[in-house]
């Protein structure tokens, strides 16, 4: 990767969300070193190149979300208690459970019927 493509990717991020992933990634070093772990400790545990390890801490945005994942999974948070109030889908509360359907579908093609088809050659 050059020097300049991580800047642009955080450059095309809204302010907040690179402020959030900072604080993750920031949290993320606290929680290692209150362990008294190296980052050559965490890396090797999550499956990580040292250097990719630390770019989390930075709170890298090009890091992958699985990455960051199993690092608070191994640092003992549960991804549901760490990412829920991100997750949250006010929109989708407001909306009435009872009236939505079981299943999506798309709609169906109109069919054509071969006996009419037959009767109109004839």
């Amino acid at each position: 990767m050059r020097p300049y493509e991580s800047d642009e990717k955080q450059i095309s991020l809204p302010l907040r969300l690179r402020q959030a992933i900072a604080k993750l990634g920031a949290d993320i070093a606290v929680a290692r070193r209150k362990r008294s772990l190296t980052i050559g400790m965490m890396a090797e545990r999550i499956g990580v190149h040292k250097n990719t390890y630390l770019k989390i801490e930075k709170g890298d945005p090009s890091v992958s979300f699985g990455i960051y994942a199993m690092a608070l999974l191994f640092l003992g948070y549960p991804m549901h208690s760490r990412l829920s109030p991100s997750c949250r889908d006010d929109t989708g509360l407001l909306l009435d459970a009872d009236h939505l359907p079981k299943r999506i579908r798309p709609p169906k093609e109109p069919k054509h019927y071969e006996a009419h088809d037959r009767r109109l050659s004839r």
